[in-house]
């Protein structure tokens, strides 16, 4: 089985190949194919993954190519991991918003809007490629905003992408972790978009263990979320929220945070990667330790001013491990082999999300087998929660409609009907903003 990586070159590759080392059975993928624009990157890349595979007998091939067409064609599976703008795209991202007092989050507010309006153009002349040259292949998409981006691509490819994120996999994994359940057996009730969802109900063996965890203060504050959030939130809210809802429910501090940071995250990043892929091209430099220790700190440094505005501490140990790889391994093989599987996932909403049209694209529990992913039906969010939902989900929309039509007025309205932008005036701003900082976004009219 050949599976095609866009944005090859990227610094969450290793993972993913990682997790394909570990596949011994049938029907795995022998044949991975990297795909990027920058040929120092995929150097780079491709030297970690070939120390990863020192050892391993049949491991997978890697080849790696800067000729999109070539990439695609004949993909059983593609993997869209691209960065449009890069890392120094982000950090303009952020600065402009902050420079407006408002977030500049990367798939969130502001800056997650600038993302959007720079990536779905890409997103869908990709999905057009796909359907060219490898028709029978299936999208699975990271590019951020994911819910975003796949809702763009599903409008050429329909069912055959589905958008996968790691955020509400680890929320899951935590919140059956301190009920003390094998995440295997928790049957968890999640709803909403894609870094804008909730844990509703935790079952196991029949029963909602949830009620138990939120009335238990101490268990509450013993991970993640319930640091974040605090228990009395949480309480209150009658619900578990992935962890993004802090830039939502805590904006103000979170933007204080920010701005009085010494530098963005996505200035770090920036900086943090420069160096690992100057230092993993050079000869004779230990490639794959260089990468474990680049991702080490990464990880730990990860939503660390949000951890800093809610006293949360640092991140326990558990949670340095990522887990999105799992998750597209655990896809690629439920559809694959058929090998029935159930995975929070953004797939076109069908009617199992109530409130959202058919076609929009939601973050929801699914089950897999060859035939795709299936969304489970849900009951209603609360109405909080659903009027939140609505709101970002009327943003998306104008953010495809924008990027599909070059309406720089569609854009202005995304950013104004923003819940984190609170201003039209401020949304021209923004735009005017963010025209100057990107040249790419000159298609807008």
């Amino acid at each position: 089985m050949r599976l095609t990586i866009v944005g090859g070159g990227g610094f969450r590759v290793p993972l993913v190949y990682g997790a394909l080392l570990a596949d011994r059975a049938p029907g795995r993928v022998t044949r991975v194919v990297l795909h990027d624009v920058d040929e120092g990157r995929l150097a780079a890349v491709t030297r970690v993954l070939a120390e990863q595979a020192q050892g391993v007998p049949d491991a997978p091939e890697v080849v790696a190519t800067t000729d999109l067409d070539a990439a695609l064609t004949g993909a059983d599976f593609v993997f869209s991991a691209i960065r449009v703008g890069g890392l120094e795209g982000r950090a303009a991202d952020e600065r402009v918003a902050l420079a407006e007092g408002v977030l500049g989050q990367e798939t969130v507010g502001a800056g997650g809007i600038a993302y959007g309006l720079r990536t779905v153009p890409v997103a869908l002349d990709l999905a057009r490629r796909v359907e060219r040259l490898a028709p029978h292949a299936w999208v699975i998409n990271f590019t951020n905003p994911a819910g975003l981006v796949t809702e763009a691509m599903s409008h050429r490819l329909g069912d055959r992408v589905i958008g996968i994120c790691d955020s509400p996999v680890g929320l899951a994994r935590r919140v059956a972790r301190v009920l003390g359940v094998p995440a295997d057996r928790a049957h968890v009730d999640y709803g909403g978009l894609n870094h804008l969802g909730w844990v509703r109900a935790v079952r196991a063996d029949g029963e909602d263990l949830l009620p138990r965890l939120l009335a238990d203060r101490e268990l509450l504050e013993s991970f993640e979320e319930g640091r974040l959030f605090g228990a009395d939130w949480l309480q209150a809210l009658g619900a578990i929220p992935n962890e993004y809802l802090h830039y939502y429910y805590f904006n103000r501090e979170t933007v204080r945070a920010y701005q009085e940071a010494g530098q963005t995250r996505g200035v770090f990043l920036r900086d943090q990667q420069a160096r690992f892929y100057a230092e993993a091209g050079r000869p004779g430099v230990p490639a794959l330790e260089l990468w474990d220790r680049t991702r080490a700190e990464r990880e730990a440094t990860y939503m660390a001013e949000n951890r800093d505005a809610a006293g949360a501490g640092e991140r326990e140990e558990e949670d340095l491990s990522g887990g999105y790889e799992k998750v597209a391994l655990a896809l690629m093989r439920a559809i694959a082999r058929n090998e029935r599987a159930t995975l929070i996932l953004n797939v076109r909403n069908r009617g199992a999300l109530p409130g959202l049209d058919e076609d929009a694209v939601v973050e929801i529990p699914c089950r897999v087998d060859a035939d795709g992913a299936h969304p489970t039906a849900l009951a209603p969010l609360p109405g909080h929660a659903a009027a939140l939902v609505g709101a970002v989900k009327a943003v998306e929309r104008e953010v495809i409609t924008a990027a599909a039509t070059g309406s720089r007025a569609a854009a202005v309205k995304a950013f104004a009907l923003h819940p984190l932008v609170d201003s039209v005036t401020v949304a021209r701003r923004l735009m005017a903003g963010y025209l100057d900082a990107h040249p790419g976004l000159t298609y807008l009219r």
